[in-house]
Formats: C-alpha cells, sequence, structure tokens
C-alpha cells in the first residue's frame, strides 16, 4: 500500500481535541475507513510508562529538563514502533499530541530554547511531521472550566502558563501552514464541522 496520512490533533489542556480526535475517527469510519487512533504521550507500550510518569507525579516533583527529555523518549518510541509501520502500512493515524505540544508547553511555556527543542523533535520523531495538525484553541479561563476538579500534573498549571502556551500554539500556527486553527470555543457540532472540513481538504 502507499503512504498513509498523518493527523495531529493540539491544544491546551481542556480544549477538547480528544473529544473531536473520536469524532473524526467515527467520521472516517461511516466513509469505510479504519484509522489509528493514538496519543503522546503514552501511545505505545513503554509510552505508557513515561505517561504515568511524566504525568501522574506530584506537582512539581519533575522539572521541565527531565519532563522535556521523557516526552522525547515517548516520542522516540512511539513514532518507530506505532505510527510509521502504521503510515507505511498506508493507514489514517489520528494522533492526540505531537511535535507541537513539545514546541508550545516546553518552549513557549516552560522558556526552554525553541531551536534546541526542534532538533530534540527531529531526532526522537525521525524527522516524521504531520501532513496537517488540527489547532484546537480557546481561551483558556473555558479550558480550565472543562477540566474541572480532577487534574493531572500538568493539567495543574497556572492560567498564566496556559496563557503562555495558548500564545505559543498561535505563533507556531503563523509559521506552518499545515497548522490549521479552530474556534474551539463554539458548540461541538460546529467545532467538528470544522474539523472535518479541514480533514476532507486533505482527503
Amino acid at each position: 500500500m502507499g503512504k498513509g496520512v498523518f493527523i495531529t490533533f493540539e491544544g491546551i489542556d481542556g480544549c477538547g481535541k480528544s473529544l473531536m480526535l473520536k469524532r473524526t475517527a467515527a467520521a472516517l469510519r461511516e466513509r469505510g475507513l479504519e484509522p489509528l487512533l493514538t496519543r503522546e504521550p503514552g501511545g505505545s507500550e513503554l509510552g505508557r510508562r513515561f505517561r504515568r510518569l511524566i504525568l501522574d507525579s506530584p506537582f512539581d516533583s519533575v522539572d521541565e529538563r527531565t519532563e522535556t527529555l521523557l516526552f522525547a523518549a515517548d516520542r522516540a518510541c512511539h513514532v518507530r514502533q506505532v505510527i510509521t509501520p502504521a503510515l507505511e502500512a498506508g493507514s489514517i493515524v489520528l494522533c492526540d499530541r505531537y511535535i507541537d505540544s513539545t514546541l508550545a508547553y516546553q518552549g513557549y511555556g516552560r522558556g526552554l530554547d525553541i531551536d534546541f527543542l526542534r532538533r530534540l523533535n527531529d531526532f526522537a520523531g525521525c524527522g516524521l511531521r504531520p501532513d496537517l495538525t488540527l489547532l484546537l484553541d480557546v481561551d483558556p479561563a473555558i479550558a480550565a472550566a472543562r477540566r474541572g476538579a480532577k487534574a493531572d500534573r500538568m493539567e495543574q498549571e497556572q492560567a498564566e502558563f496556559f496563557a503562555r502556551v495558548r500564545a505559543g500554539y498561535l505563533a507556531l500556527a503563523g509559521q506552518c501552514p499545515r497548522i490549521a486553527v479552530i474556534d474551539a470555543s463554539a458548540a461541538p457540532e460546529r467545532v467538528a464541522e470544522q474539523v472535518w472540513d479541514k480533514v476532507r481538504e486533505l482527503l
């Protein structure tokens, strides 16, 4: 089979990307396609251990450098073991977070060097880039209300952190044509329509 299609879903925690990924998968299945759904961190067997280390550790227990390297290790395993084989088999891969999360969260959010993070992403991801990235953009206050009281280590960050991450995502979108900004403050049905319009254009 030919090369598959790689679509990623990005945005701050609480933006609704996981829901939109599932709705996109359902729309593809209605059309006779069977996409692969995966996520970062935790898309591979080893990655699920990394996910627990990164997200389930107590707040402030993991410094920004350790966090970044754990995400990179997860990505290296994920790309080699899950994403690349699926693409080589001709599958449509829908991924909840990928390289732009590192740039937005650890770069713009944590203040780490963006150029270094780009090189780290290239190394960990073997240079693999999505064909389309759907950025679910929403005000951090709306996202916080959606997240509710239960939160992992990353979701416990302050509003100022998520404001920096959101600004980072929008800056990345301005630099990269593959990133489509979706208004995620709208009703879920309207957001899903926006997402599907972009996916349909690609396919």
